[in-house]
């Protein structure tokens, strides 16, 4: 099994060689991707049984001793991601393939895109397998050189100014982390986290302190967290759609991931808890409230994202096994949905030629399909029950109130008040743009008079021309719909799993000794 492990980064990085190579054939580099993040999501779903049955799986590339060689390390956690990130990789996929076979290379140049969208697929996975920070490191270097390939793709004056904006911001963000790196490999002379681990203790509390802040600043700017969030909303809605729905889903989201470690198994000891919720109630209010200022369908799910990482973040907080099990739900549920309203979005782009509330109308009558593939991930999103948004809100307040503090019951009336007004957002969003009709009557100005305040908004009264939706685009949309759906059907079992995950979290990291017997 350990064999496996390895697989799900070098298969992303052969396939996008072979995906550059073939450069000059769409349909042999549309084969390749498929292929090869089919094969990933197959191995994750084996892996992921094999460590809910077992034990966490371990491997030092090249059969290296540690602290010499490369850990890749597969828990629970590890496996559930990659095996959700395996999903919604393939069906932007999906979708991407139909938007380049209606437009041609205006906005995902095909021989770039394909091997950009492997690598990226690549630096994801390894970040979540990774068993020492300098792996994690590598994993996160590859996600920046391939979103910025990704996130400036047509070369438009805005691409590329958000994507200078982006790459700086990850470029600190790395030297942070780089430079956290140094010290702890300088104080206990090892970057593997079980080591870590064991060693943290050893060193002096302020020491301590001052290496968690760093590695908790790096990730936070890579969660996006606020004050660290000015990034993402402008950098986001630029690219083109396939390119915002998966950066949406995912990337922000090794940044959580990387934060999850910190909390749980490098610094279990040296606690900032309160600090965290602070981070976390300004997250979430600022997001929702930038959301409601918003005119522009793309932007005002980039603000919704930053606010629902304050979810994620409140969860870690929390530190409890039911909190971190209700974290991990809750982060796969927005990974799912935030990726789904996002496509949704992209086709709505491209059956009303524009994205903005003031100018789109009458969609309920000219594309009810689409309507209904928005409106389902929305009412997900703002937490409406029975959905899975519902459900994992309700697992992390529940967590809070059985620890009670005034902070977590103030977190607590912030989260619902976050939720209704994220759900005001989208069903604004939607009532505008969905429900009303296209037609001069007075009922129609008085709407327009209520709305005006949005007319300042950024991009508002952006304009583009309409173009045919192919079938795939519509049939991967509703596939990932399908799935958000499933989050509640089934999240009886995967809310099993994720509260395995939180118990383990908390328990001691043994990858020396798994190492040491699965070693090739």
């Amino acid at each position: 099994m350990s064999a496996l492990v390895p697989l799900l980064v070098t298969l992303p990085l052969l396939g996008a060689a072979m995906a550059l190579i073939a450069g000059r054939h769409r349909r042999a580099q549309v084969t390749i991707s498929v292929i090869t993040l089919t094969v990933t999501f197959v191995i994750s779903g084996i892996l992921l049984v094999a460590v809910d049955a077992g034990t966490p799986i371990a491997v030092s590339v090249g059969g290296w001793p540690i602290p010499f060689g490369i850990v890749l390390y597969v828990d629970r956690l590890s496996a559930l991601l990659v095996l959700v990130s395996s999903v919604v990789l393939l069906a932007v996929l999906l979708f991407s393939v139909g938007q380049g076979a209606a437009d041609g290379d205006d906005e995902t140049p095909v021989s770039i895109f394909h091997p950009s969208y492997l690598i990226l697929a690549a630096g994801i996975f390894n970040a979540f397998i990774a068993g020492d920070l300098f792996n994690l490191y590598v994993g996160f270097e590859i996600l920046l050189v391939a979103s910025f390939v990704l996130i400036t793709l047509g070369s438009t004056e805005s691409r590329i100014r958000t994507g200078a904006v982006y790459i700086v911001v990850s470029l600190v963000s790395s030297i942070l982390f780089l430079a956290a790196i140094a010290m702890i490999y300088g104080a206990l002379g090892t970057v593997n986290m079980a080591q870590i681990s064991e060693r943290m203790t050893e060193l002096p509390q302020d020491l301590q302190l001052v290496l968690h802040l760093m590695l908790l600043l790096a990730f936070a700017i890579k969660a996006a967290v606020f004050p660290l969030s000015f990034w993402l909303p402008d950098s986001y809605p630029t690219a083109p759609a396939p390119v915002t729905a998966v950066f949406a889903g995912l990337l922000t989201k090794v940044g959580v991931y990387a934060l999850i470690r910190t909390e749980t198994q490098l610094f279990s000891d040296n606690s900032v808890n309160d600090l965290l919720m602070i981070v976390a109630l300004a997250t979430m209010i600022v997001g929702v409230l930038g959301a409601l200022a918003q005119a522009e369908l793309k932007r005002i799910l980039s603000f919704t994202l930053v606010s629902h990482i304050g979810y994620m973040v409140f969860g870690l907080a929390i530190a409890t096994p039911a909190a971190i099990g209700a974290t991990i739900y809750y982060m796969v549920h927005h990974i799912i949905v935030q990726t789904t309203l996002f496509l949704a979005v992209g086709l709505v782009e491209r059956r009303a030629g524009s994205t903005s509330i003031l100018k789109v109308k009458g969609l309920m009558r000219a594309a009810p399909v689409i309507a209904v593939l928005y409106f389902i991930p929305a009412v997900n999103l703002g937490g409406l029950p029975p959905f899975s948004g519902f459900i994992g809100k309700y697992a992390l307040f529940d967590a809070a109130a059985a620890v009670g503090t005034p902070l977590m019951m103030v977190l607590i009336v912030a989260g619902i008040v976050t939720s209704l007004l994220t759900l005001y957002a989208l069903m604004r969003a939607w009532n505008l743009s969905f429900w009303r009709e296209k037609s001069d009557a007075p009922e129609e100005a008085e709407v327009e008079a209520r709305i005006s305040y949005l007319g300042d908004a950024p991009e508002a009264t952006v304009q583009t021309e309409r173009r045919s939706i192919p079938r795939i685009m519509t049939a991967a949309t509703t596939g990932m719909v399908a799935i958000t759906v499933a989050l509640t059907i089934f999240a009886g079992p995967l809310y099993e799993v994720c509260e395995r995950i939180g118990a383990a979290l908390l328990e001691p990291v043994h990858i020396v000794q798994v190492d040491q017997e699965t070693r090739s």
